[in-house]
């Protein structure tokens, strides 16, 4: 419990929430502009939200959480966006409802979006995005070949992160179905 209430946690979480400003000035710009030029409000969304994104990884990256970086900075902007996709779908979700079912201006349904998926985002890029070292879990040897570290395939860089995420994993041949069709 101590952690959550550290001066460090809300130093990073005041960082996050200026750099997510800039991001919400991004994003529901670019959501503007092109959705005047006659883009879709959906796909100019899609965008909109990479476009902040990746705007928010930067400013992220080189500022909230310099302390916390390690690894290449792609290999960190990858694992970044790729966590980001679950407030990217909450606020395409959040945005499609609110204006197609409940007629709200879908630049309002767009904020809507941002502030419901905010809080994922910051425990997303807290705890996975830019760990700090000492809490990273230690490589073990299976994790030291190149092609685990991410230095190889897409595939064995996710197996990698999956792995180092705790989360649980089966191969395809551990899956029940994959002898052929159940009856």
């Amino acid at each position: 419990m101590g952690k959550v209430f550290s001066l460090d946690r809300w130093l990073s979480f005041i960082k996050f929430n200026i750099v997510g400003l800039t991001g919400v000035l991004v994003n529901e710009g670019v959501l503007l502009l092109l959705a005047f030029e006659g883009v879709y409000y959906v796909y100019a969304s899609v965008l909109a939200i990479e476009i902040s994104i990746i705007s928010n990884f930067i400013l992220n990256d080189f500022w909230t959480f310099r302390d916390r970086r390690h690894g290449h900075i792609l290999g960190r902007l990858l694992k970044f966006n790729g966590l980001m996709i679950i407030g990217l779908v909450v606020n395409l979700a959040i945005l499609y409802v609110g204006t197609t079912y409940f007629q709200i201006h879908y630049a309002i349904s767009n904020l809507i979006g941002i502030a419901v998926a905010f809080l994922v985002r910051y425990e997303l890029s807290v705890k996975y995005a830019w760990i700090r070292k000492e809490e990273a879990p230690a490589e073990s040897s299976a994790d030291a070949s190149p092609k685990a570290a991410g230095q190889g395939t897409t595939a064995a860089l996710f197996y990698s992160t999956l792995r180092k995420s705790g989360l649980p994993s089966r191969s395809v041949s551990d899956h029940p179905s994959s002898s052929g069709f159940s009856s």
